[in-house]
C-alpha cells in the first residue's frame, strides 16, 4: 500500500519529516515561541476582535474561554518544543526561580513579541477598520484597580504553572490544561476591569499595530512584579523532592 494508508498511517508524516531540513535547537525552539504567542495572541485577541466586529455575539464568557482554550492548545502543541512559555513574564519567573538558562531569557522573550505581532498584523489585515482595537488590553475605570488586578492575576497565573509543572512526572496535558483553565478562569472574572492581560507580549502586539497606548506600562509593570512575587513564593513553599527533575 502507498504511503498514509491503514497499514502505514504515518507514512505522509514520515514523507515531511524526511523532506523537511531540521532546524538547529535555537531556531527551532524560538520558532516555537513565535508560534505559540501567535496562536494565543490570534485566538485570545482574535475572539476580542470578533466579539466587538459583530456586536456583542461572543460574550465575556466566549473571550475567556477562548483565551483558555487557546493557552491549553499552544501548550500542547508546543511544550515539549520550547516548553511553550508564550508569556515574558513567565520566562522572567521561570529565570527567576532559576529553572531558565540566562542567555535565553533575551532571545524568548523577543521570540514572543514577533509572535504577538505577527498575529496582531494578520488580525488587522482580517479586520481593518473594525471597532475593538484588535483586542488591545485597556484599563476600564479606575488605573490603579487595573493595576492591582493584573499583578494579582498575572500571579496566580505563574504559581499554578510553577505548582503543576513542577511536580514529580506531571504530564504535559496536566500543564496545559492547568494554564488553560485559569488563563480561562482570570479572562471571564477580570477582563472587563483589567482586560486580564498577565502578559506583555499579548498587549504589546495589538497596541503596536492598533496604535492604542493608553496606559499600555499597566500591562508590562504590573504583571512583572506578578510574577517576580510568584516565583518567591515557589522558592519559599517547595522543597527541592517536590520538583520534577529537568
Amino acid at each position: 500500500m502507498g504511503a498514509g494508508s491503514m497499514a502505514d498511517p504515518g507514512g505522509h508524516f514520515t514523507l515531511l519529516e524526511n523532506s523537511v531540513r531540521r532546524l538547529p535547537d535555537l531556531p527551532r525552539v524560538l520558532l516555537a515561541e513565535i508560534a505559540g504567542t501567535f496562536g494565543l495572541v490570534f485566538f485570545g485577541a482574535g475572539a476580542a476582535t470578533v466579539d466587538a466586529y459583530t456586536g456583542g455575539d461572543v460574550t465575556r464568557v466566549g473571550i475567556g474561554l477562548t483565551f483558555g482554550l487557546a493557552v491549553a492548545t499552544m501548550v500542547l502543541a508546543f511544550g515539549r518544543i520550547s516548553g511553550a512559555h508564550i508569556n515574558p513574564v513567565v520566562t522572567l519567573a521561570l529565570w527567576l526561580a532559576g529553572r531558565f538558562p540566562s542567555r535565553l531569557v533575551l532571545p524568548y522573550m523577543a521570540a514572543q513579541i514577533v509572535g504577538a505581532l505577527i498575529a496582531a498584523s494578520v488580525l488587522h489585515g482580517l479586520f481593518h477598520g473594525s471597532p475593538g482595537a484588535l483586542g488591545a488590553t485597556l484599563p476600564s475605570g479606575d488605573v490603579w484597580t487595573s493595576f492591582g488586578f493584573e499583578i494579582v492575576l498575572t500571579f496566580m497565573l505563574i504559581y499554578v504553572i510553577f505548582a503543576v509543572a513542577h511536580q514529580h512526572h506531571a504530564p504535559l496535558v496536566l500543564i496545559a490544561a492547568a494554564a488553560g483553565m485559569v488563563v480561562g478562569l482570570e479572562a471571564t472574572f477580570a477582563g472587563e476591569i483589567s482586560g486580564a492581560s498577565m502578559n506583555p507580549a499579548r498587549s504589546f502586539g495589538p497596541a503596536a499595530i492598533a496604535w492604542v497606548w493608553s496606559d499600555h506600562w499597566i500591562y508590562w509593570v504590573a504583571p512583572a512584579i506578578g510574577a517576580v512575587l510568584a516565583a518567591l513564593l515557589h522558592l519559599a513553599v517547595h522543597r527541592p523532592e517536590d520538583v520534577a527533575e529537568t
